[in-house]
């Protein structure tokens, strides 16, 4: 029986070098889709004991304990994130955690391809894309939000004040790509200044 062999949707995409922005795939990253009720006292200790962190239960936030994150996507659904090396081990912890509780944990790691941008302009760059207002003070570092991006569904985590994870299904990765490559073009910087009122 042949071994599987894992290529990322961007495997055969590089670093665009006329970016104002740096741009990147992170191929390395697992994820489990965790759908459970935040009302079974159950579900959220047994989720707890086995990730090791809190299910973050207010909407669009995230929390993280070593190399674990959890993205809060719904009132019962959360994108469980780690390396890709780990998830097999940390679903197999889960379910057997979980056991007869009402809910479903999935390995769901080729489902999507993430995006990383990083530098200043990052929020403009994502901005041409989509109607979120990205330099108000609602996309503080670990928010998670869905989104439309460029007329496909997208999912957008805030990692840093100038570091953002776009999450897009895999069949959208190279338009996605390509979208952001040219948004991204140097010369085409778009730059805004908020709170220019003054008291």
């Amino acid at each position: 029986m042949a071994d599987l062999h894992f290529q990322s949707a961007l495997a055969h995409r590089s670093m665009p070098d006329n970016t104002s922005i740096s741009m990147r795939e992170i191929s390395e990253r697992g994820m489990i889709d965790l759908r459970g009720l935040t009302t079974d006292k159950k579900f959220v200790a047994a989720a707890k004991a086995a990730l090791g962190v809190e299910l973050p239960k207010v909407p669009r936030t995230s929390t993280t304990f070593g190399d674990v994150q959890v993205l809060w996507l719904s009132t019962d659904q959360w994108l469980v994130l780690t390396g890709r090396a780990r998830v097999t081990a940390l679903l197999a912890d889960l379910r057997k955690a979980l056991g007869t509780i009402h809910s479903l944990a999935v390995d769901v790691s080729d489902m999507r391809a993430i995006i990383r941008l990083e530098g200043d302009g990052v929020r403009e760059t994502l901005m041409k894309g989509s109607t979120l207002d990205l330099i108000s003070d609602d996309y503080a570092p670990g928010t998670v939000r869905r989104m439309r991006f460029a007329e496909i569904a997208a999912l957008l985590h805030v990692v840093e004040q100038n570091m953002i994870d776009i999450y897009v299904f895999r069949s959208y990765a190279d338009y996605a790509w390509e979208f952001l490559v040219k948004s991204a073009r140097r010369g085409s910087e778009v730059k805004l200044f908020p709170n220019l009122i003054k008291d």
